[in-house]
């Protein structure tokens, strides 16, 4: 009697184990069709739709929306100023980073913060921030006007609006990766001799490789998707002021739709292969 008891009480577990793989398979199941449909409506539906606008008057629309002067003008802005934009925030985004993980000193939690704070503001508020320094009535434009120095509705406002909105995705890449790597090998580097620029070069910077490498990414694919505070700043004049993005919206107002949707679709997947052939690197290196 007490045999079968037991007999029962160890065998019950073992009797339900194929049930609840059953279920945890389903369930794993159910959890990664949900992701998937949730990355489909957010990321490849637009896509989708934005092809067939492009191409519902055939290839030749296309390639001749793209070739019109103020479009490839447009683009060629745009990529200038990303160019500079990344440029700018390789350099000082990591030694931002590196003050950051590797010093303790007074406000250090306040820059913490206001490194987040193009995450919070809107772009178009960040555009009359801009206005409101550097504009015609702008608190800089005397000094502006003494030195002929134009910055709003010109390309130097378009690269400031652009740095503001662009700013987190250097910094915070790289601040995890430094917090990681630690000290250890720059100790050890600095008691064979080298000096502090040596230290970083050929110790920090490659540990730091695809974390500055991230960043360099996803702040080129923030640059190149900026709106809101590049049309307030820069206002978005034909031949001067005209980025991609500007051009797109101008299109829709003048019902240019193929050509809207073609430099809106260069635009996504430009960003979506920059930032898919960075993790195909990298995990093929890995």
């Amino acid at each position: 009697m007490n045999s079968s008891i037991t007999s029962k009480a160890v065998s019950s577990p073992l009797a339900a184990t194929p049930h609840v793989i059953r279920y945890g398979v389903w369930r794993q199941r159910l959890l990664i069709g949900v992701v998937m449909a949730y990355a489909v409506f957010l990321v490849v539906a637009p896509l989708v739709s934005l092809t067939m606008g492009a191409f519902r008057e055939g290839v030749g629309a296309v390639m001749e929306a793209l070739s019109q002067a103020d479009v490839l003008a447009s683009f060629w802005r745009t990529l200038l100023v990303s160019l500079i934009v990344v440029t700018i925030h390789a350099i000082f985004g990591t030694l931002v980073a590196w003050v950051m993980v590797r010093h303790e000193f007074p406000g250090r939690d306040l820059l913490n913060g206001l490194i987040d704070m193009p995450f919070a503001v809107s772009p178009v508020v960040v555009g009359y921030m801009l206005l409101l320094l550097f504009g015609r009535n702008g608190l800089f434009a005397p000094v502006l006007t003494t030195l002929d120095i134009k910055i709003a509705f010109a390309l130097p406002g378009i690269i400031l609006a652009t740095l503001f909105v662009s700013l987190p995705f250097m910094i915070r890449e790289l601040i995890p990766v430094l917090e990681a790597f630690g000290i250890k090998q720059e100790q050890a580097a600095a008691t064979l001799g080298a000096n502090g620029w040596q230290t970083f070069w050929y110790v920090t910077l490659p540990a730091l490789r695809w974390g500055f490498i991230y960043g360099i990414t996803l702040t080129f694919a923030r640059a190149l998707g900026e709106f809101g505070a590049v049309l307030v700043i820069g206002g978005g004049l034909q031949g001067r002021t005209e980025t991609s993005t500007l051009y797109i919206f101008r299109a829709l107002d003048e019902r240019q739709y193929v050509g809207a949707y073609s430099a809106a679709l260069v635009l996504g997947l430009f960003s979506l292969l920059l930032i898919m052939g960075t993790d195909l690197l990298r995990k093929k290196e890995h």
